[in-house]
């Protein structure tokens, strides 16, 4: 698995010129249309106060849909109903905002950067604006959607969270200086997904906040100490279950692949080390390794060089705006391999609705489950709260991932207490070595960073996406590629 759509979104917006924006000015976020609400907490975005959800009820266990309410204190008063042992609320356990974490005690619990008496302030830095706009805003929804559903019924030693939106922009820069407001106004970071994160990288690890992003996709960010992807990768390290799974199935075909790639950034090296990967991994050659420029609008060429050389699999890694474009033209030459494979950035409604009777038959990879299982209650409990915060919000995994970071702070900061820090945090998440997001996804090494050695193998079937992989998830090992570690 490969640093998959963070940095392939990203590609899409690096132009030949690049970025053209201002990193110093960051974009207001956070209104409930993904607007311009400013850089704020939960309440501007809702037009409630921190900590309040629209009333009406209780929330109810996970797996069903969120009717707002409140308990355990309000903004007015964080501290009422504060049990003094980390949380306060009535719905604990497995699928609840705090989880099965044991709640520390609140002796010496001390207001520092980012905590008041009545908030603890997180930040979430993710591209919302810039040559693709909104290309992340589900790492910012589903981080405010987890807030509100923890605020609903509980609190950490009588305070509430409180969201701060920053906008990244799809720009290094931006990302840098979004992580200096975030150093100086928030305790921790959460959900955060930025293509060009290697921006903040320095800034995040010198003030030492712990950034518990949805996905990290630069070097530089993976070498930052207080930086944790929640799916967690390694340019260098490839799972082989894929690769072996599609092996068995078509061994002819994997003899004669094609990896292509969008031209820019990250994208040639991840490429390089997918097909180095497979072919240590699984026998594969790589008979065809081809970049395309991002503004590339006839793919006709490429398709033609894979019907030269025989080309009988083929493997893509760019957005999936680009993916339907490849595979248009590959129908309307005739070219038809026996498989296409892409990392889950087409694990998207709108690729669907945009691809059409093109998309039929394809096969992704997948380090979540799926969003149409319904018996998996984190993933539905996701959903439910997404919409809840934006009516019709589409779900990606982006989302999915930064819903698991909300969570894992949570859990992490109700059980240390008394003795959260910015330190003790960041030491806390670093010794997690099988994080699963209570079920959303397969298990995380985050005290490694390294890719894990387990996925799901989806496949496009009459317009929707199943499960072809046997198994919770289809687990093998992880091959070091010796490209870009």
């Amino acid at each position: 698995m490969r640093r998959t759509a963070g940095v392939l979104l990203a590609l899409l917006a690096m132009t030949a010129c690049g970025s053209q924006l201002d990193p110093a000015t960051l974009a207001p976020t956070g209104a409930r249309d993904g607007g311009t609400a400013g850089e704020a907490g939960i309440g501007a975005d809702t037009g409630l106060p921190a900590g309040d959800v629209p009333a009406g009820g209780d929330v109810p266990a996970a797996g069903e849909a969120p009717a707002a309410g409140t308990s355990g204190g309000t903004a007015a008063d964080p501290a009422a109903g504060s049990t003094g042992t980390g949380t306060a609320g009535k719905n604990k356990g497995k699928g609840s905002p705090t989880g099965t974490a044991k709640a520390g005690s609140c002796e010496g619990f001390k207001n520092q950067t980012g905590i008041t008496d009545g908030t603890i302030t997180l930040a979430n830095v993710s591209d919302i604006s810039g040559p693709v706009p909104g290309i992340f805003e589900s790492a910012q929804q589903a981080a405010r959607a987890y807030v509100e559903y923890f605020n609903s019924q509980n609190d950490i030693c009588g305070r509430k969270l409180s969201l701060l939106n920053l906008d990244s922009r799809a720009d290094a820069g931006a990302d840098q200086q979004a992580y200096v407001k975030a150093c100086s106004d928030a305790f921790a970071a959460v959900g955060s997904m930025s293509a060009f994160d290697s921006g903040g990288a320095a800034t995040a690890d010198a003030c030492g906040i712990p950034d518990i992003r949805s996905t990290i996709v630069n070097p530089e960010r993976q070498a930052c100490k207080s930086c944790v992807g929640t799916y967690s990768i390694r340019t260098n390290l490839i799972s082989d279950p894929a690769a072996k799974w599609l092996a068995a199935k078509y061994p002819d075909a994997v003899r004669n692949a094609a990896f292509l790639y969008i031209n820019a950034g990250a994208a040639p090296v991840n490429a390089k080390s997918l097909a180095a990967g497979y072919e240590k991994a699984a026998g594969w050659s790589a008979r065809y390794i081809q970049g395309i420029d991002v503004a590339e609008f006839n793919f006709a060429p490429y398709v033609q060089q894979m019907k030269d050389k025989g080309i009988r699999a083929v493997v893509y890694y760019g957005p999936y705006q680009n993916t339907v474009k490849l595979q248009q033209a590959m129908q309307q030459q005739g070219f038809k391999p026996d498989f296409y494979l892409q990392d889950p950035t087409i694990y998207d409604k709108r690729y669907l609705q945009q691809a059409g009777a093109v998309a039929e038959g394809s096969y992704v990879f997948s380090p979540n489950d799926l969003f149409e299982n319904k018996a998996n209650p984190e993933v539905q409990l996701y959903l439910s709260w997404l919409n809840q915060v934006k009516p019709g919000a589409i779900p990606n995994y982006y989302g999915l991932f930064a819903w698991s970071a909300t969570r894992l702070f949570v859990e992490k900061a109700i059980a240390l207490g008394g003795k959260l820090t910015r330190a003790s945090l960041v030491d806390a998440v670093r010794a997690t070595t099988a994080w699963t997001g209570n079920g959303a996804h397969t298990a995380m090494n985050l005290s490694t960073g390294a890719t894990p050695p387990c996925l799901k193998m989806l496949q496009l079937s009459g317009g929707q996406w199943s499960q072809v992989s046997s198994g919770t998830y289809l687990c093998g090992t992880v091959v070091d590629s010796g490209i870009g570690g």
